[in-house]
């Protein structure tokens, strides 16, 4: 099978998220080495770009393909559900048992549910032919969550040799609350779109 340049964008783009995976998994607060979440950041921040590519792509040269649709959207729920779901982990508790991410089991939760739950209904609504694309919602959502992981673990990796070690650490916390709040928004707007989808079929 040979793949079209977008989708060979979102396939490195999981490759990419393997190798973010297997750096973190890596690491230890107790133990902690900076450079190693300087480089998760940068890949995170390259896979992230990598989103916008090949959606760039797909569109302006008419490659949009429904391989493309399945991978894309999977892509991005494997590295932003990956990476929260670490930050809530064993790893980056401190040697005094603290998690320095800020993020809780339950925020890590909330993200997996949303990203399940619109998998689900995108999934039920493409099959009835209903076409159930990203809202600008969604887009808004994965825009906040590409900005916060890199951002959490730069903070990490560097809060007690920045200078303005309270502003970071404060900043960690707003754009964690913000992309909780928007990852909760994007899921009630996506619902309220299925409603009325459900509605429509109904009176069919």
């Amino acid at each position: 099978m040979k793949l079209n340049l977008p989708n060979q964008i979102t396939v490195a783009r999981l490759l990419l998220a393997v190798v973010f995976f297997i750096l973190l998994a890596q690491y230890s607060q107790r133990d902690p080495r900076p450079w190693m979440l300087d480089v998760a950041a940068a890949i995170f921040i390259v896979a992230a770009i990598t989103d916008f590519l090949d959606g760039y792509l797909a569109r302006k040269k008419g490659l949009v393909t429904a391989l493309g649709r399945i991978l894309d959207p999977l892509a991005d729920k494997v590295l932003v559900c990956g990476a929260f779901i670490l930050f809530a982990g064993s790893i980056f508790v401190d040697a005094e048992g603290r998690n320095v991410t800020g993020v809780s089991a339950w925020m890590a939760v909330v993200i997996v549910t949303r990203e399940l739950l619109v998998t689900g209904l995108r999934g039920f609504n493409e099959a009835q032919g209903k076409v159930f694309g990203a809202s600008i919602h969604g887009k808004l959502k994965m825009w906040m969550q590409s900005i916060a992981a890199p951002a959490i673990l730069l903070i990490v990796a560097h809060r007690e040799t920045w200078t303005g070690g309270t502003f970071f650490s404060v900043l960690k916390t707003v754009l964690i609350w913000l992309t909780l709040v928007v990852t909760a928004l994007s899921t009630v707007q996506y619902l309220i779109r299925s409603r009325y989808i459900l509605d429509e079929d109904t009176d069919s």
